[in-house]
């Protein structure tokens, strides 16, 4: 281990102790004060919201990455309104915790029963999209988890002010500053100690590209929850309204063609695929979104680009349909 590594491994260990011991205080909250944390951190989103976006403003002017990345990272008035009602709507749901899942009797009369608990502390390691840690932050107290955010180093300053609201949040109900907590560094050492970090965090969960989710799948000696890339499709049935069709496919691909819920193919029924595709083709191409189609396709649009096979297994993130 080298003095760098070390010091990681050191700035973990210390913020892993403080996450266990608000992680016991957590799981003792009553559900009122978990909501009135989540509310009040809501509340403080929207009184921050002028240097939320500052914050913003400075990671902007940083950002050398893909437009679509770049869209991922911007904040605006708007999008701060959203991560404020995120959280009251989070607050809003039933308690997830001391409901029996399940109950069933041994032949001996003894009653087993399995009660949902908090897991403990919880890792989020996530890319670009400052406002993945205000949603995780609201799961985690929810369900009585304490938990470290570790964004990119691209939204640094900006998770640094949406964290401040949390916390403030979090004192308003009496709760523990370190219930939520921020890595300290941009560095990519510290991740490798939160994946090495087995005695402090339960559960590491990777929000990103296909690199860091297999990196964390790899690297981490501590459980992860782990997802795929988005590659979602949007299928047209032969019934469909045409009208409703069109609506829904150009929302579903340029609403926001930079995030992982994003449409990249569409998948359309051949009876009636001569009359709808040159329609959707035409309001997309309005947008701006660019085309890779199969035969078939092209066949009946010929101006569409030809795809290849690999273009099927591609999350372009972008302003491009399958």
């Amino acid at each position: 281990m080298n003095a760098e590594t070390d010091i990681f491994t050191q700035q973990m260990s210390h913020i892993g102790a403080k996450a266990r011991t608000a992680a016991a205080m957590l799981a003792r909250a009553q559900a009122q004060a978990r909501n009135q944390a989540l509310t009040q951190a809501a509340a403080a989103l929207r009184a921050a919201a002028p240097q939320i976006l500052q914050a913003n403003s400075r990671d902007m002017q940083s950002f050398s990455g893909t437009a679509a990345f770049g869209d991922r990272l911007m904040l605006n008035p708007a999008r701060v309104e959203a991560m404020a009602r995120g959280l009251e709507e989070v607050a809003a749901l039933p308690d997830p915790l001391a409901r029996t899942l399940a109950q069933w009797t041994r032949p001996n009369g003894l009653v087993i029963s399995r009660i949902a608990q908090p897991l403990g502390v919880l890792g989020m390691i996530y890319e670009s999209r400052p406002n993945v840690g205000a949603d995780a932050a609201a799961i985690a107290l929810k369900s009585g988890n304490a938990i470290l955010l570790r964004g990119g180093s691209e939204s640094f300053h900006s998770a640094g002010a949406i964290h401040a609201a949390i916390t403030s949040g979090l004192r308003a109900a009496g709760l523990p500053d370190d219930c939520v907590q921020i890595a300290p560094s941009t560095d990519r050492g510290f991740v490798a100690a939160m994946l090495a970090a087995s005695g402090f965090i339960d559960l590491i969960i990777p929000r990103g590209g296909k690199s860091l989710v297999e990196r964390v799948q790899r690297d981490a000696r501590v459980p992860v929850l782990a997802h795929a890339e988005g590659l979602n499709h949007t299928y047209i049935h032969a019934a469909a309204d045409f009208a409703m069709a069109r609506n829904i496919l150009a929302n579903a691909k340029m609403r926001r063609t930079g995030i992982c819920g994003a449409t990249e193919t569409l998948l359309l029924d051949a009876a009636i695929a001569p009359a709808l595709l040159p329609l959707l083709t035409a309001d997309l191409a309005a947008l701006g979104c660019g085309f890779r189609a199969d035969e078939k396709a092209r066949a009946i649009v010929t101006s569409l680009q030809a795809a290849t096979a690999h273009d099927f297994d591609t999350e372009w993130l972008d302003a491009v349909l399958n």
